[in-house]
């Protein structure tokens, strides 16, 4: 589900997006008009995920030569968002442009949240009540800086948020469904088109062609899945058309209800910065991954020392998570394509892989045995046993010790690499948690 924050120029929409998403992705700065550019992120609240997207502040009549752009994708993300938070700034009251996106917002007929931001001390609550003007219901009154009144505003947001439709959800969860990503005119049509052996979707050359997620089922050679064609994810600062970013919220959604997503990279111009956020995007979704490298067939060098270096680099800017197959192919000549299948089933299959309990008891006490985790404070940090959830979304592994919370990183990080290594989970996330049994 999608939520999007709006308002006005400098009313801390974007600090409001870092708070909710616990990062500092979102450029904050007390200049107007700051956010030009719209910011994806991932909020989980007790148990319950959604995707939010931050806007720039909408303004009219000003001397922003961007006006006009960031007042188009303000529109788009009211109409593609399931909830908006209509963000207005405490301190100062209500303005006219306050107005403006609230007449905008009665008409879209979607669950508006009126946000009152920068109650940053109590006196700045007696203002609040002065936005009931707006015609949009209860006013929560937040501070974006330090925190305050957030969980009572995430709560109203989960509360709003649309059931998903059981229809839909049981016709598409029957079978996995892989998603294809990349950046626009890397070729992921022409690798569905050379799956599919038809050309039932549009290929040119024109960056963003796709305009639309489309799944196509595949059922050839003892396969069953949905493909799902996205359309390309351009670095948004170059996202200039009203289309071209639906399309790039389409494929976030693609992302987010896939099992398998295929990172498609551009062999011709190698790794860059837009990979690397797709990449995290995935991981973020906790998504399986293959990457294939695309257009091998007209690589400058394909010797066996390029494509070890190309899949160093690989690994390299995509760490930590390096365990996922990697496919060197062609979509035109159709070079290893059926290899790219093939693996993304093997990867659904380790997504659902289960270990039995007590095999997973033998082989990982071994492993704990042979390096215990670090003492702290004199006592000893003892794992007794470790059970896998069933039915996880994702390979989901339970440990049970005396002291969970001395627990570190690195250590965790062991615990990941032995079950990778005695298990076959590649291009699939693992959780792993620490639960007290003394």
């Amino acid at each position: 589900m999608l939520v999007a924050i709006v308002g006005r120029p400098n009313v801390g929409k974007s600090t409001l997006f870092n708070r909710l998403t616990q990062t500092r992705t979102a450029i904050v700065d007390p200049t107007a008009g700051t956010t030009r550019d719209r910011q994806y992120g991932k909020v989980d609240w007790n148990g319950v995920e959604f995707s939010i997207v931050d806007t720039g502040g909408w303004v009219v009549n000003s001397d922003d030569i961007f006006e006009s752009e960031i007042n188009r994708q303000v529109h788009l993300a009211i109409e593609q968002a399931q909830v908006i938070l209509f963000v207005v700034d405490a301190m100062n009251g209500t303005t006219d442009l306050d107005d403006h996106v609230a007449e905008i917002l009665r008409k879209s007929n979607k669950p508006v949240i009126l946000v009152a931001n920068k109650v940053d001390s109590n006196e700045w609550v007696y203002n609040v009540p002065e936005f009931y003007s707006l015609g949009l219901g209860d006013p929560y009154p937040v501070s974006a800086i330090n925190g305050y009144g957030t969980g009572d505003l995430l709560d109203e947001v989960v509360k709003d948020l649309p059931a998903d439709d059981p229809d839909q959800a049981e016709k598409l969860d029957d079978i996995p469904k892989f998603a294809i990503v990349g950046r626009p005119n890397a070729g992921k049509s022409s690798l569905i088109n050379a799956f599919i052996g038809e050309d039932r979707h549009i290929v040119t050359d024109i960056a963003g062609t796709t305009r639309d997620s489309i799944y196509t089922r595949y059922d050839k050679f003892g396969f069953d899945f949905y493909l799902v064609d996205t359309a390309g994810i351009r670095k948004k600062t170059k996202v200039s058309e009203d289309i071209e970013y639906y399309s790039v919220i389409r494929s976030i959604r693609a992302i987010e209800a896939s099992d398998v997503c295929i990172l498609i990279i551009d062999a011709t111009r190698g790794i860059e910065a837009q990979d690397v956020n797709i990449f995290s995007l995935i991981q973020r979704n906790k998504k399986g991954i293959v990457v294939v490298v695309n257009k091998w067939d007209i690589a400058a060098d394909k010797s066996p020392t390029a494509i070890r270096h190309f899949e160093n680099t690989i690994r390299e800017r995509f760490a930590p998570f390096t365990d996922f197959p990697i496919i060197f192919g062609s979509a035109l000549t159709k070079q290893r394509i059926y290899k790219v299948i093939e693996t993304a089933v093997d990867v659904y299959k380790n997504r659902r892989r289960t270990i039995p309990t007590s095999e997973l008891n033998r082989v990982l006490q071994e492993d704990i045995n042979a390096f215990p985790p670090p003492s702290n404070k004199g006592k000893f940090i003892k794992i007794k046993y470790i059970t896998m959830l069933k039915e996880a979304q994702i390979p989901t592994f339970i440990f049970f010790c005396n002291l969970p919370q001395w627990i570190k990183e690195p250590y965790r990080r062991y615990l990941e690499n032995k079950i990778r290594e005695h298990w076959d989970f590649s291009g699939s996330p693992v959780n792993l948690f620490f639960r007290d049994k003394s």
